[in-house]
C-alpha cells in the first residue's frame, strides 16, 4: 500500500529478505545435498561468480537528483516558452497532466522499471509544472519561488523528522495514510468535475477564486497527506536497501519520491494562492 509506484515491486516489500547462503558452503556444493557433478565441475563457481550490483542510498539520492533536476529544467523552459498565452498554457496543463498520469500507470506496472520511462515522466511533469506554475504566477507574481522554497523546506523537514525522530512506518500507518489519500483523490476528482461542469462557486478549489476556509482546509490536508506519503517513500527506499534490491531499482525509488514531490509542490502552490487571494 502507499505510493502506487512501489505497489507491485517485490524488492521493496517488507516481507522480502535478502537471501544469504550458509557460511562456508556455497550453494550447489555437495554439503548442500546436491548430486556430485561430472568431471570439471567447480562446486564453488556460484561463490566465485561476480555479485549482482545492489541498490544503495547513494544510488537513490543520485537518481532522485537526476529526476528532480530534469523536472526543474524542463519546467523552467516551459514556464518561459508559454509566455502570456493563457490558452496555450491551459492546453499544456491539461495535456501534460493526462499524459503524465498514463505514464505513471505504465511505469509503475512494469516488473523491471524502465529508465527511459522514468526520464519521460520527468520531462512530461516538467511541462506540466512549468505551465501550471505560469497560471499561478500570472495572477500572483512571486508565488512560484515561494512554492519551490516551501516544497523543498517541507521535504527537508519531513526527511529530518523521519531520520532523527526514528518514525516507524507500520502496516497500520500505511493503511490509514493510503485510505486517506484515496479518499482525498476521489474528493479532488469530484471537485474537478464540479469546477468545469457545475455553476461557479460549487467547487471546493478553483484557480484565482477567493478562498474560503474549506479551500484552505482541503489544501492543508493535501500538504499533510503528501508529507506522510513522502515518509512512506523514504521507508520504501530504506526497505529496498535492506532487501538488497538490484541497483536498477534505485530508479523506481527516485520515481516514487518524484511523484510525491510533484504532488507536494502543487498543494503548496495552491495553499499559497489562497492566502494571496485574501
Amino acid at each position: 500500500m502507499g505510493n502506487p509506484v512501489f505497489a507491485r515491486a517485490e524488492a521493496f516489500q517488507p516481507h522480502q529478505q535478502a537471501w544469504q547462503p550458509q557460511q562456508g558452503y556455497p550453494q550447489g556444493s555437495p554439503q548442500w545435498g546436491a548430486a556430485p557433478a561430472g568431471p570439471g565441475h567447480d562446486p564453488y563457481a556460484a561463490q566465485n561468480a561476480p555479485a549482482e550490483p545492489v541498490m544503495t542510498f547513494d544510488d537513490v539520492v543520485a537518481k532522485t537528483g537526476v529526476v528532480l533536476l530534469t523536472i526543474f529544467a524542463i519546467g523552467v523552459l516551459t514556464f518561459m516558452a508559454v509566455g502570456d498565452n493563457l490558452a496555450l498554457t491551459g492546453g499544456a496543463v491539461m495535456l501534460s497532466a493526462l499524459v503524465g498520469f498514463v505514464t505513471v500507470l505504465i511505469v509503475s506496472t512494469r516488473a523491471k522499471v524502465p529508465v527511459a520511462g522514468v526520464i519521460a515522466y520527468a520531462v512530461i511533469e516538467g511541462v506540466f509544472l512549468g505551465a501550471f506554475s505560469k497560471l499561478f504566477e500570472s495572477m500572483y507574481p512571486g508565488i512560484v519561488v515561494q512554492a519551490v522554497l516551501g516544497t523543498f523546506c517541507a521535504a527537508g523537514v519531513t526527511l529530518a523528522a523521519y531520520k532523527f525522530f526514528n518514525i516507524r512506518v507500520t502496516s497500520r500507518f500505511r493503511r490509514v495514510v493510503t485510505i486517506a489519500t484515496i479518499g482525498f483523490a476521489v474528493a479532488m476528482l469530484l471537485n474537478f468535475v464540479a469546477v468545469f461542469f457545475l455553476p461557479a462557486g460549487l467547487g471546493l478549489r478553483t484557480i484565482g477564486a477567493g478562498a474560503g476556509w474549506l479551500s484552505i482546509l482541503c489544501s492543508a490536508i493535501g500538504v499533510v497527506l503528501a508529507a506522510m506519503n513522502l515518509v512512506m517513500d523514504f521507508d520504501m527506499a530504506e526497505q529496498g536497501v535492506r532487501n538488497r534490491a538490484p541497483a536498477n531499482e534505485s530508479w523506481r525509488a527516485a520515481f516514487g519520491v518524484a511523484v510525491t514531490m510533484v504532488w507536494l509542490y502543487t498543494e503548496i502552490l495552491r495553499i499559497l494562492s489562497y492566502f494571496r487571494s485574501n
